[in-house]
């Protein structure tokens, strides 16, 4: 069904913010006494009729397109997309425009046209300088109202995250013993003014296994826990946690989290977004790689942003993969409202990641009208959407060496070279071939008529094959000629061979004179070579160009009626469909010249690889979409960062696309909110809950951080020291509160049940891919090859979860299936936190899923060379849970496994239940 939105469009006139509307002075002339009859028993009439009922005749209803029709100020100041009325100028007076019917996108009334006669009472009205008894003088439009949507000072005075980041000083926390580091006494502060105090530091081993799977995604090995026990050095849990961060497996674990937020997936996401993306693994490659190397997180983020505009020693398209592996929609049937439906779509996704990923805001919402809470007006969703929209998606674009890339195309030129070569000699010998043949059909047809006349007699020769080679004739000749001669249909074709056709002469009773078929014969035999006489000598010139000019030129055709003649003779009776039918000569020169071709194709060096990335596209304006309708054009607005962030008069991008300038603004140190943004997401990703308890909204309708103090000193903390994600990390594992303990504690969960002054760490249960690699790893399976082409399904397969192939729609492979069953988020849309479930459903699966039986299976084998089951008991808790069993749990363990005479089966049944308990499924 298609929608309308009738609006009047005046390009001149800006889209006013909601709310406002913006002052305008305009002199009306007093309405004579024949004018103001006019206007009462024709004008108003008519208005009233026709329009009051849509535009501001009920008082109890807005008018559409915010357009009031029942007075002369409400159709000065106009509606959404400006003024409807310019006194005394029809080609600018939009009501004029609507009423004429010529435009499909504003033809009003909607239903019906007005007739001729009243369209030219408006026009004289309007032509007339639209007199309005009562209204004369300098008439005043739109004075309640300011053009500003918003107190943009206001805003940036007042909300928290649009003020500058200024470093607090750590506040004074007594003499207390509890903090580590400077972001322990901002938690301890707060902690104290709500009358709490902080759990005490996590047993060892606890802290162990915490920074494992916290920084790499991993269960320790059991000789890893041996030798962190084993060190009693005071940096012990220090040098830990710098050997993790070295880890090449940490960049698996911290690019899982930013792919979150980057939407990640393969493609597929269904209807107008159906396309696969194969190379979206090397995007996520490419995170991987940025997180071990360290890439500080400015540089991160403009790479994302603009990676194929920098500087060639900086040029990395790659990284645009954030926004060219999202969804990408299509129109169905190129139909101009559905096509403009799926660029409004694309477009509002790529503003949306971008604004919630990098800056904390939810500018999409201004795709339609000014946002309703934050001081994102519709002008500057356009201005973010035209630099989106000069932007080009491409699905492959070479990777490799300048080199590399030069020497794959020059081979492919050099087979493409031989294949025409091979092309034009074939197309050649065969159209000598055939015009050899042509001259001598006279000849063929004669021979089978001869050849049918003697057959029956004596001495007659009865095979035809036979019968063509003693008369020198190749025996397909006339095996072609036969066929077509004995079909009818073909007349229409040789009707110079009419005779032929009607009186059968290869039928030994045919009443045909061998004379008039000898003469039928030679009329056809002259026509084709005067036609070929004259192709042979435009040919010899042809030939001659070619030499002179050292190019392949398009050989000779005859005229329109000679080459259809011709082209029934080469697709039928003279027809050779490959040079290896001309002879041994021919047909060696034809195998010669394929494995020419199939020599270069073999020498082409290998393809470089391709990847999916934005790239530069144009450097136009957008117009403002009048309700979100890309049809609706309002004004050209400039392509810019978001105002109520540079300024009142931000600098306008001119270069290319503007993806470049956009990424040194949002990197810009007088940016209040990149660095605020991804320090708050990194907190929630250590302690399970961020500062901002809404990491992808810092804007009115966002939670205000828990710890603003702290949040602003680790913003300004982690860009003194170069964005550097491993420092913070090192930051945070360091300090007391990341070690507390997670023990529950009564009192202090009465006064702070969600734990938001964090008097605790929180205990948090892994998310789909910890579980499932340290599923692996306690089994003795994981393969821990780094990168590479997805994997189809994560159930049989040994590698990281990571690597698994994801659709977008959440439904096409076995691996949606499992990482929905446990939470994993939607790729529709950038995802600003996991959510945590505990269903049924993950219970079944623990109990009875075939992958869960296998990993039990392979977890009883490493056990395999210990007899003793209490020894093995010990090897299991060690391996599952960092620590040794109880008294009571090795009690019940051996109870369990000696219960039955069967010990290969009660070893993986008794593996299975502990590798699917919750102290496993947990971080402590």
């Amino acid at each position: 069904m298609r929608f309308r939105y009738i609006t009047f469009l005046f390009g001149s006139i800006f889209v006013l913010g909601a709310g406002a509307k913006a002052e305008k002075k305009v002199t009306m002339a007093k309405a004579t006494s024949e004018q103001s009859v006019f206007f009462e028993t024709k004008v108003r009439p008519l208005l009233s009729e026709n329009c009051f009922r849509c535009h501001g005749g009920d008082p109890k209803k807005d008018p559409k397109a915010g357009l009031d029709m029942t007075t002369l100020e409400g159709m000065l100041l106009g509606g959404d997309s400006g003024p409807s009325l310019i006194p005394g100028d029809l080609d600018n007076s939009l009501i004029i425009e609507a009423v004429r019917y010529r435009n499909e996108d504003m033809s009003m009334p909607p239903k019906k046209p007005l007739s001729t006669e009243k369209v030219k009472i408006l026009e004289e009205w309007v032509r007339s300088g639209a007199p309005w008894p009562g209204f004369e003088g300098e008439l005043v439009v739109g004075k309640e109202g300011s053009e500003e949507p918003y107190d943009w000072d206001k805003f940036r005075r007042e909300h928290w995250s649009f003020q500058p980041v200024i470093k607090p000083v750590a506040p004074a926390t007594g003499k207390s013993e509890w903090p580590k580091v400077d972001l322990d006494h901002f938690i301890l502060a707060k902690l104290k003014s709500k009358g709490l105090k902080p759990n005490a530091q996590a047993e060892k081993r606890i802290l162990l296994r915490r920074a494992y799977l916290d920084l790499l995604g991993l269960v320790p090995k059991p000789d890893e826990i041996r030798a962190f026990m084993n060190d009693d050095s005071p940096d012990a849990f220090t040098k830990l946690v710098d050997r993790l961060l070295d880890s090449k497996h940490y960049g698996e674990r911290w690019a899982r989290h930013w792919l979150d937020v980057a939407r990640y997936s393969d493609g597929l996401g269904g209807f107008g977004d159906g396309q696969d993306l194969p190379g979206a693994w090397r995007y996520r490659d490419w995170v991987v790689k940025a997180f071990n190397e360290d890439m500080p997180f400015n540089e991160f983020a403009r790479r994302q942003i603009a990676g194929d505009c920098l500087e060639d020693e900086s040029k990395d398209p790659v990284a645009t993969g954030f926004f060219a592996i999202g969804p990408t929609y299509k129109g169905d049937g190129g139909d101009a409202e559905a096509t403009n439906a799926a660029k409004a779509e694309t477009l509002s996704d790529r503003v949306d990641t971008f604004s919630r990923a990098f800056l904390g805001l939810t500018a999409a919402c201004a795709r339609c009208h000014n946002h309703k809470f934050d001081p994102i007006s519709i002008k500057d969703y356009y201005s973010l959407a035209g630099i989106f929209n000069n932007s080009r998606l491409n699905l492959n674009h070479p990777l490799g060496t300048k080199d590399e890339i030069d020497a794959h195309k020059e081979g492919n030129a050099r087979v493409k070279e031989k294949q025409e070569e091979l092309n034009a000699w074939s197309v050649e010998v065969r159209e000598d071939g055939m015009r050899k043949l042509m001259r001598q059909s006279g000849d063929h047809i004669l021979a089978l008529y001869r050849y049918y006349q003697q057959r029956n007699k004596d001495g007659g020769i009865s095979d035809r094959n036979k019968y063509a080679t003693e008369k020198g004739i190749e025996p397909k000749s006339l095996n072609q000629w036969e066929r077509v001669l004995k079909d009818a249909r073909n007349k229409g074709k040789f009707p110079l061979l009419a005779t032929w056709f009607e009186k059968s002469p290869l039928d030994e009773k045919t009443k045909a004179i061998e004379a008039e078929l000898t003469d039928s014969a030679k009329v056809f035999r002259e026509r084709i070579v005067t036609i070929l006489d004259d192709l042979d000598g435009r040919d010899s010139m042809w030939r001659e160009d070619m030499k002179t000019q050292g190019k392949r030129l398009p050989r000779p055709r005859a005229s329109k009626e000679d080459l259809t003649f011709l082209n029934h003779l080469r697709g039928g009776p003279c027809k050779i469909g490959n040079p290896d039918e001309l002879g041994d000569k021919f047909k060696e020169k034809h195998k010669a010249m394929r494995d020419a071709v199939a020599l270069a194709r073999k020498e082409v060096p290998p393809k470089p690889p391709t990847a999916h990335v934005l790239n530069e596209g144009g450097s136009t304006d957008m117009h403002v979409a009048l309700r979100g309708d890309l049809a609706k054009k309002g004004e050209v607005v400039p392509r810019r960062f978001l105002r109520v962030l540079a300024g009142d008069d931000s600098p306008i991008y001119k270069n290319g696309s503007g993806r470049k300038e956009l990424a040194i603004a949002v990197t810009d140190s007088s940016n209040p909110l990149t660095a605020r943004v991804i320090v708050n997401r990194v907190w929630q990703w250590h302690f399970g809950q961020a500062i901002v308890g809404t990491p992808s909204n810092f804007g009115i309708l966002g939670e205000k951080p828990s710890h603003p103090k702290l949040l602003d000193w680790l913003a300004s903390s982690f860009v003194e020291e170069g964005w550097s994600l491993k420092k913070f990390h090192r930051k945070i594992l360091l300090s007391a509160t990341w070690q507390m303990s997670s023990v529950h504690d009564d009192a202090k969960f009465a006064k702070d049940g969600d734990n938001r002054f964090l008097w605790r760490m929180n205990p948090r249960k892994l998310d789909a891919e910890n579980w499932r690699d340290s599923l692996l790893v306690a089994s003795g399976e994981l393969d821990f090859t780094i990168g590479g082409s997805p994997i189809t399904n994560i159930l049989t397969s040994p590698r990281r979860t990571l690597y698994s192939k994801i659709s977008r729609s959440g439904d096409r492979f076995d691996s949606d299936a499992f990482l929905r069953l446990f939470g994993f988020p939607a790729p529709q849309s950038t995802s600003a936190k996991r959510a945590v479930s505990t269903v049924p459903q993950q219970y079944l699966f623990m109990m009875n899923s075939s992958f869960m039986q296998k990993r039990a299976q392979a977890l009883t084998q490493t056990l395999q060379q210990e007899k003793d089951p209490g020894r093995r008991i010990r090897m299991l808790y060690e391996r599952l849970y960092s620590r040794l069993p109880e008294p009571r749990e090795t009690e019940a363990g051996l109870t369990f496994v000696e219960s039955t005479s069967d010990p290969s089966k009660v070893w993986a049944q008794y593996a299975q239940v502990l590798l699917s308990s919750h102290e496993f499924m947990q971080i402590q």
